[in-house]
């Protein structure tokens, strides 16, 4: 291929597929070849998030601990206050974070809450992070006033693909997801969407949301791909455990279908060995989450990735630089 055949939104599935299920060498020789041509291949973009208001969320989404639905034990709290968030996004800086990321569990902010969102981000941004939000569903004129306070990226995920998400989610459907996504996008907000594998779906499943992803009318600026952690009390809590080889095809896939986004490793990297991270790594993936929390999960500590950076010769992303070649 020359040029910029590989930016595409034409994608089939069976075309995905093909390239899903072909031997893992040639595999993730191909997705890092496309990766090489776009990034640094030895840089990581290092993102941080906060759960600015955690628990009692009206959607029953299988996996999460903060659904009060589903049988989960995580007591609801009050969104915090905005110079607390100020205080731990100055704090995230100072350990190397770029971008800051605030998530609520909400199924959508209401009206009230704006005042202080918009806060947030002025603050974040004043401090020369890229700010990231993620809030569930948006009205159009929430997602203005979040453009117009200089909010870089949403984070919306799709989950799965759409055969298998009302298995997972029936308090919103797929469509309600993308039209989130085509809101963001339009308002000229970047958009973060990806979903988590390791629900108990089909390979075909994770094939089908990445193609869903790669036929956007624009690609997603980030698109993370969380592994499943199994909640205690959710109903996805005994699902058998994804094998890892199928994992890294899935990173993998990610970065040939969408060559110049950001392929995000993101809950799920505890259970992760340092070689499984590694082959995701040359497989495409170029952005992690730091710190010891993931909303409500566990993430490895910053020794923990400062050590395996150092192993692999990885290095922090500058700030205000995407990588891109």
């Amino acid at each position: 291929m020359h040029g910029n055949l590989e930016i595409r939104n034409n994608w089939t599935r069976t075309q995905a597929d093909k390239l899903y299920r072909q031997p893992l060498n040639d595999l993730l020789f191909q997705a890092h070849t496309i990766h090489r041509k776009y990034f640094d291949p030895n840089q990581v973009q290092r993102s941080k998030l906060l759960s600015i208001k955690t628990g009692g969320c009206v959607e029953d989404c299988a996996y999460c601990s903060q659904s009060a639905r589903n049988g989960s034990q995580l007591s609801a709290s009050k969104m915090i206050e905005v110079e607390r968030v100020l205080a731990q996004a100055r704090k995230a800086k100072e350990d190397g974070a770029t971008r800051y990321c605030m998530g609520a569990a909400w199924r959508g902010p209401k009206d009230r809450d704006m005042g202080a969102l918009t806060a947030m981000v002025e603050g974040v941004k004043a401090m020369g992070m890229e700010t990231c939000m993620t809030l569930g569903m948006l009205e159009d004129d929430q997602v203005l006033r979040l453009k117009d306070a200089g909010l870089d990226y949403y984070n919306h995920n799709i989950d799965t693909s759409e055969r298998y998400y009302s298995e997972i989610i029936t308090t919103r459907t797929f469509a309600d997801r993308i039209d989130t996504l085509n809101r963001v996008r339009e308002a000229g907000i970047k958009v973060c969407a990806g979903g988590i594998v390791g629900m108990g779906e089909q390979q075909m499943d994770r094939v089908d949301m990445l193609v869903t992803l790669a036929t956007l009318d624009a690609h997603p600026d980030s698109v993370p791909i969380n592994m499943l952690i199994p909640i205690a009390d959710t109903p996805l809590a005994k699902v058998t455990p994804l094998d890892p080889i199928e994992f890294v095809r899935t990173v993998a896939l990610a970065r040939i279908l969408m060559p110049k986004t950001h392929v995000r490793l993101s809950a799920g990297r505890t259970e992760m060995s340092d070689e499984m991270q590694a082959m995701c790594f040359f497989a495409g993936a170029n952005s992690i989450f730091v710190g010891e929390t993931l909303l409500t999960a566990d993430n490895p500590t910053e020794d923990k990735d400062a050590i395996l950076f150092e192993r692999l010769g990885i290095t922090a992303m500058p700030a205000g630089c995407d990588g891109a070649r």
